[in-house]
């Protein structure tokens, strides 16, 4: 088969298996997405942002329109650029931030579902082996259950890095170097926990094949390995640099081991999966923490693949059709992955695990990560890569295109998820159409919730602020400065004296009141209090769903 008919056809099985486990996303692109929850309110927004600035302003880009006035605001929270980039063509297109994330969403599949299937492809030599474990590691359990967060999507960097390393290993060289430089950065700038598990398991492949075929000593290895850290780390430093100024400004995102605990694995995560099939699991753990089963499928053909590939030798492979690369022998696949598999297993259960303590006390970056539980994603596509292996093996003895065609309708069965989370946009009030004509300037929105549990809800103001795009006193992130907690009490009495001050001081043009978010008493009330303040709030627009005013400087 030629290289453009099979990338054609690994086109086709990413696209249709996409929109056939992601349905109807497809077919609803621009009328919602995870609307229902504020982390996915918050990706929205974050996708729309990035896709918007970047084209729009790009000196702008790290400067996000949220806490109004602080700066790097994006750098509050994971950037999502990978995403952010992958959305401009659909924002651009459609100016609708569903539109965008959601292609953003189909875009992560598949890309997940290349990306294993170039994998596998490349250590066992089988395209019926690379189909089904690229659907295995594309639509795992794992990343159903992480809808509403777009990086967790964002799990192609995991296989790509993998891949690019084993190109260096075969045959190492500075430009290979640079290209696994480069694949980790973008798998970092993609999601920062995909970017450090993926350096991760390169250093534990680097260190397995200097062992394997003793490169101790050899230049060029070590060569192109130190180039890869140098184009990965000035890349990806680059794009650290306004975390920098967050972690000075604000103080720096650091995690402990307690919290680690709280979001670390435990045994029932590993029977926990939001595939249709897998319910009847859940009947059986009643509790669980996380969800990390990989599925039944993938564990067989795992568990061939190691069985299989631990007997194979090079003469045994050289007796049969695989066209394998001659340094990737089954038993080498089996070792290198099934030890990624434990070790990254074993770290999942956090701090009680003991491993995961090792690596937070040693390794760079740990300390900003809060859940070992989603290591889960690096087992899936190991498991992935050994399932792999044991394909090889059942088609090389049966016929070849039927049990292809057989593993990957078992697969699509079993992993099913249908229907993928989808809610209704929400309605926002016409006086969002009417600040896109006024005079720019920096806006408040009301209620302003002030519970620190109900800070989440400020998403709702944010997904708004994709319609007009000014400046928003209100916010939500992973940082909170520290203004926003001191003010946030005296901002919810809205409107005093007090209040004013604060929004005078940070440059606040416009204030919207939203009618939706109140309980009839406290509406009214609302609109007594606001009466009495008419001298600094010169009304705008007034409708059944919110009212919009301009602040008058006092004294005016």
């Amino acid at each position: 088969m030629s290289h453009g008919r099979e990338a054609a056809l690994v086109a086709v099985l990413a696209v249709v298996t996409t929109v056939a486990l992601t349905y109807p996303l497809a077919f609803q692109l621009g009328s919602g997405g995870r609307v229902d929850a504020e982390d996915g309110l918050f990706s929205i927004w974050n996708i729309a942002w990035v896709a918007r600035t970047v084209v729009a302003d790009p000196t702008e880009l790290w400067h996000a329109n949220i806490f109004y006035p602080h700066r790097n605001a994006l750098a509050f929270s994971e950037a999502n650029l990978v995403a952010g980039l992958l959305a401009v063509p659909p924002y651009w297109l459609t100016r609708n931030p569903y539109a965008a994330h959601n292609t953003v969403v189909l875009w992560s599949f598949m890309l997940s579902v290349v990306g294993a299937y170039l994998l596998v492809r490349y250590l066992t030599g089988s395209r019926s082996a690379a189909a089904v474990s690229g659907v295995l590691f594309g639509f795992c359990p794992f990343v159903f259950a992480r809808s509403a967060h777009i990086q967790l999507l964002m799990t192609a960097g995991l296989p790509f890095s993998m891949l690019a390393f084993h190109h260096l290993a075969v045959r190492p060289g500075v430009w290979r170097g640079v290209v696994l430089g480069l694949v980790l950065a973008v798998a970092g700038l993609a999601c920062g926990y995909y970017g450090l598990f993926a350096g991760l398991m390169v250093g534990v492949a680097i260190l397995f094949y200097a062992a394997m075929d003793r490169l101790w000593t050899s230049r060029s290895y070590w060569t192109s390995i130190a180039v890869a850290v140098v184009i990965g780390g000035l890349v990806a430093g680059a794009c650290f640099l306004p975390y920098v100024d967050v972690g000075e400004t604000h103080g720096s995102v650091s995690r402990t081991l307690d919290e680690a605990r709280v979001y670390s694995a435990d045994w029932r995560a590993y029977l926990a999966s939001p595939a249709r099939s897998h319910r009847w699991l859940l009947t059986r753990i009643e509790v669980w923490n996380e969800v990390l089963f990989p599925g039944f499928l993938v564990l067989g053909l795992a568990a061939v693949g190691v069985v299989t590939g631990l007997r194979s030798t090079r003469e045994t492979l050289a007796r049969t059709a695989v066209t394998s690369p001659a340094h990737q022998d089954p038993s080498r696949v089996v070792a290198l992955y099934g030890l990624l598999a434990l070790l990254a297993a074993w770290a999942s259960f956090g701090p009680s695990g003991g491993l995961y303590t090792l690596l937070f006390e040693t390794i760079p970056g740990f300390g900003m990560l809060r859940a070992p539980a989603r290591l889960g994603i690096v087992v899936a596509l190991a498991l992935a890569v050994l399932a792999g292996v044991g394909v090889t093996q059942l088609a090389r003895e049966r016929r070849k295109a039927a049990v292809t065609a057989g593993l990957l309708i078992v697969a699509l069965a079993e992993l099913a998820a249908v229907p993928y989370p989808h809610y209704e946009a929400p309605r926002f009030p016409a006086a969002y159409r009417m600040l896109e004509q006024l005079p720019a300037g920096p806006i408040a929105e009301f209620p302003y919730f002030n519970q620190r549990m109900d800070y989440p809800r400020h998403t709702y103001y944010m997904v708004g602020s994709t319609g007009h795009w000014r400046p928003l006193v209100n916010g939500y992130s992973d940082v909170i400065p520290q203004d926003f907690r001191a003010e946030v009490d005296d901002l919810a009495g809205f409107p005093s004296a007090r209040s004013f001050d604060i929004l005078a001081r940070h440059g606040t043009r416009y204030v919207l009141l939203h009618r939706q978010f109140y309980a009839d008493e406290d509406w009214t009330t609302l609109a007594a209090r606001v009466a009495s303040f008419n001298d600094r709030l010169q009304p705008i627009f007034w409708d059944d769903d919110a009212r919009l005013y301009e602040l008058v400087p006092d004294g005016t």
